[in-house]
This record gives structure tokens, C-alpha cells and sequence, in this order.
């Protein structure tokens, strides 16, 4: 079916061997589906990939990804925090553009034959696949795991599968495949190690025990740490914001606080807005109102599926055109907000590793400055673009004013505190940059160091975007000299710490 798009999130029962999740994304590598996401858990043990392609070729893929975990992952070894009852414990489809979720159940019903056929690995199907009520909820399935589905599966009706024999699969246990909406994995974190508190919260938050819609949730003990573990089924209905308040609120009864959250696997734009526009209480606050979503609108046609390339194209193209603006200064904006990005990636890509356990404050701290940062760089890409054109506005305006130096004046401090607030983040940048550096993940050396480069470079060109600015200036009252004094002693200073 041309012109269709699905995703596929498969979670596989291993989370501590790179090699082996290495290789079932390699098997599920074919023509007409791209890999969004991977998420290793070795507390977990459990891997979650996200897949998105064509109709026809994700179910393939989805297939071979289920028969090579099956080589690979031997439950009767497997240890670890989250419920499994197969290697590849659960694959769900969920539909993107072109097809409904009706479509997606007839996919989840031929993959389910299919892996059955090929592999003698029983499948249930769930959600809006399941052939019956109780099977809709994965947890219903689930019950008893991979030992007591092995145990129950030949004598208790209930447990015969959808498709295959009744019979687990000696290592590979048994999988459920489904159709359903996006999902959002979320988790979060307590200042406390007591797990029994974490189970609390979770069964009053899920809705299976009388909490709220559209939520399931569990408690475990992760490094070292008691996390409600959650996942929103329907994040419109029951926005994310919700979810996190609802726990703090619960958590405060027993003494204890979120101390962080996390995402697994990926979360749609529009809950973020959702959680933004909650938390922030910003009163004219819609989703035109969020960069990406700007230069999105103005695409010619293009899409994030196109690739990274379609979401940076739009800007690079406007550096490119014959106009003042956007010029150097956004482009060191964006260029700072590329540093702090990477970095925050490298953090967040060793925090929480077992190598990395003494250095989680370090971590969190530096993820917590980097991403509002990041978010500030973002905006001052806008803001200098409007900032030269305010100048460009005063010097209009003071051909017809007896004023006109102390307008122009005016526009210019104005035009030059954007690129000094740049240079001065950026500088703080490339100081969280040298103090990652030994306590992050060697291998990703490379991302720091260019990192470092981008902010480095983003320094000079704010600091170039300040001289000229200083220089077109005539500092005739004590403000204005007062100004430029301190404006060139700050960016002497930071001028120094670049050198």
C-alpha cells in the first residue's frame, strides 16, 4: 500500500548486551524502515526499539527482529526488574499516516501467524487486536511471566494462545503482538530506595486500581532508586502533567519527592506542549508559538521523516539568501545551542551506566543546565534577527527626530545584549564541556569535542556581533558610557577565557 507510514515499538528482554541488541536491529534492517530509537535498561533488562516504515516492510522486519532475539535471548537465564514472558516480550503496531487502527490489527494479526509458522513461538494478540476483552490489557497476558505461562499454558484454557501450539517456547517464552494508539513510557524517580513506596503510588495511579484513565504502572527498585515505571496510553486524555503531579501528591504522603523523570523510547511533540503550557503558565501560549513548530511551517513540503537534513535545511537556506537576517549572530545562537545540545546527549547517554553511578549528581546537574540552556540559545536565534531589525527600524526613525543618536543608541544596547547573553552562555557551555569530559563515556569523546568547537565558535561570532555593535555606537551620556564600559570589560573577559 503505497504513501503508508507505522511504527513499531518491539521491547526485547535484554538490556545489558549491546552486542545482542545490536544484532536484532540489524535483522529488522530492510528497505522501507528506519530506526527512530533504541533504549537499553540493564536494571530492566529489557531493550525498547522504535521502528518506523512502510505497511508491507515493518511487519517483516518486526518478524525477523522476533526470530533473532529468539537465537539469542534464553529466558531461563534472565534476570531483572521488569515482567517478561518472551524474548521479544511485546510488539505493537501503532498507525502514523495512511492507515487506521484497523489496518494496524490486521497487520498485528499476520505477524502473529507469521512468528508462530517460522519460530514455534506462541502469540497472543492485545489491545485493539485482542480477540477478547480480558486479553486487551497486556497485563492480564502477562500474569505469572514467562515460568508461569510455561507452567499453565497446555491445561489452562484461559492461556491458549492466539496462534500456535500450547506450548512456550523453551527459551524464547512466548509474545504478544497488538495494534494500539501512541504509547508514552514514562518514569519517575524518588528520593527514596524504599521500593514498597513506589508500589504505593503506582497502584494509585493506575487506573486498573482506581487511579487514572489511561494509565498503568508498577514500582521498582532502579539504580538504587524506587521509580514508578508508567506508561500513558492515551496522552491527550490523560496528559503527562497530570501524571507527574498525581505522583508528587501521592509521594508527599510518605515523606518522599520526585527527584527526576525519564522517557523511553520517544514522546510526541505535542505532549511536551501540553506539559510546557501547564507547568510555565504562559498566558498566550500555542504550539506556533515553539521554533521548530515555526520553521516546520514554513517547509516546503518536507517532513522530519524526509530525515535530520529536513529540519535543519529551512534555516540554513534563510543564512544563505541574500538578506541581513537571519545572519551571523542567529548562527551563533544556533550553533550554541548545538554544543549544549550534543553535551546534554553525552551526559544523558552515561548517566545511570553502572560505570558512571559515582557521577549521577554530576550528570543530572549538568543535564538540568545544559537543556535550559539549549532552550535559551534556541530562543536568542529569533531574538537577534529582531534585534538588527530594530535597528534598522531606529536609524529610519532618526532621520525624522531632533533625538535621533539617543534612539539609535537605545537600539544598539539593545541589539547587543542578545550576542552577549550568547557568548556568556556559550562560555558556560564549553566549562560544563571540560567537566564532562572525564566522567562521561570515553568512546563519545568525539561529540564533546565537537561540543567544544561549536561553542567556541559561537563565543567568537557573538563577541564579533558585540564589537560591531559597541563601535556603531556614540556613547555621549553617562548611561550610554556607562553601558559601553561594562559591556566591553564582559566581553574582554570572556574574550580572555576563549584564548
Amino acid at each position: 500500500m503505497p504513501n503508508t507510514l507505522v511504527e513499531c515499538v518491539p521491547n526485547f528482554s535484554e538490556g545489558r548486551d549491546k552486542a545482542k541488541v545490536d544484532a536484532i536491529i540489524e535483522a529488522m534492517k530492510i528497505p522501507g524502515v528506519h530506526l527512530l530509537d533504541r533504549e537499553m535498561d540493564a536494571d530492566h533488562n529489557r531493550s525498547v526499539i522504535t521502528l518506523v516504515g512502510e505497511r508491507e516492510a515493518i511487519q517483516e522486519a518486526a518478524i525477523r527482529g522476533v526470530g533473532k532475539a529468539a537465537e539469542l535471548i534464553d529466558l531461563t537465564q534472565h534476570q531483572g526488574a521488569h515482567p517478561r514472558m518472551g524474548a521479544a516480550d511485546v510488539v505493537p503496531f501503532i498507525p502514523i499516516e495512511g492507515v487506521t487502527i484497523e489496518d494496524c490489527v490486521a497487520m498485528a494479526k499476520h505477524v502473529g501467524a507469521e512468528i508462530a509458522k517460522r519460530f514455534s513461538i506462541p502469540v497472543y494478540l492485545y489491545e485493539a487486536a485482542a480477540a477478547s476483552p480480558e486479553r486487551q490489557n497486556l497485563e492480564n497476558i502477562r500474569r505469572g511471566q514467562f515460568e508461569g505461562i510455561r507452567d499453565e499454558i497446555a491445561t489452562n484454557p484461559a492461556r491458549k494462545p492466539d496462534f500456535g501450539e500450547p506450548l512456550v517456547h523453551p527459551t524464547a517464552g512466548a509474545t504478544v503482538v497488538g495494534a494500539r494508539k501512541f504509547l508514552v513510557a514514562y518514569n519517575i524517580f524518588l528520593n527514596t530506595a524504599d521500593v514498597d513506596i513506589a508500589k504505593k503510588i503506582a497502584k494509585a495511579v493506575r487506573f486498573s486500581t482506581g487511579g487514572l484513565r489511561f494509565v498503568k504502572g508498577a514500582g521498582f527498585l532502579v539504580r538504587g532508586q524506587a521509580q514508578v515505571s508508567m506508561n500513558l496510553t492515551d496522552f491527550e486524555q490523560t496528559p503527562i502533567h497530570r501524571v507527574f503531579e498525581f505522583v508528587k501528591r501521592e509521594a508527599a504522603r510518605y515523606g518522599v519527592v520526585p527527584t527526576s523523570s525519564e522517557i523511553v523510547g520517544l514522546i510526541p511533540k505535542l505532549a511536551l506542549e501540553q506539559a510546557a503550557e501547564w507547568f510555565l503558565q504562559v498566558e498566550n501560549f500555542d504550539s506556533s508559538l515553539i521554533l521548530e513548530n515555526r520553521l516546520a511551517s514554513v517547509m516546503t513540503g518536507k517532513t522530519a521523516v524526509g530525515g535530520l537534513r529536513a529540519g535543519v535545511e529551512p534555516f540554513i537556506e534563510q543564512l544563505a539568501a541574500p538578506t541581513a537576517t537571519p545572519g551571523g549572530g542567529s548562527a551563533a545562537a544556533a550553533s550554541g545551542a548545538m554544543a549544549a545540545g550534543l553535551a546534554h546527549m553525552v551526559a544523558a547517554m552515561s548517566r545511570g551506566k553502572k560505570a558512571y553511578l559515582q557521577f549521577e549528581s554530576q550528570l543530572s546537574e549538568a543535564i538540568a543546565q545544559l537543556g535550559q540552556l539549549r532552550e535559551e540559545l534556541k530562543q536568542a536565534i529569533d531574538a537577534d534577527a529582531e534585534s538588527y531589525n530594530f535597528v534598522m527600524k531606529a536609524y529610519k526613525a532618526a532621520r525624522e527626530s531632533a533625538d535621533g543618536d539617543r534612539i539609535i543608541n537605545a537600539a544598539l544596547q539593545t541589539a547587543t545584549t542578545v550576542p552577549l547573553g550568547v557568548a556568556e552562555r556559550v562560555a558556560a557551555i564549553a566549562k560544563m564541556v571540560d567537566r564532562l569530559k572525564p566522567i562521561t563515556n570515553p568512546n563519545m569523546a568525539s561529540d564533546l569535542i565537537t561540543a567544544a568547537a561549536l561553542a567556541n565558535a559561537a563565543l567568537t561570532g557573538a563577541l564579533a556581533n558585540v564589537d560591531i555593535n559597541l563601535g556603531s555606537m556614540k556613547a555621549e551620556t553617562t548611561d550610554e558610557q556607562e553601558f559601553l564600559s561594562r559591556t566591553q570589560e564582559l566581553a574582554a573577559a570572556l574574550r580572555t577565557q576563549a584564548d
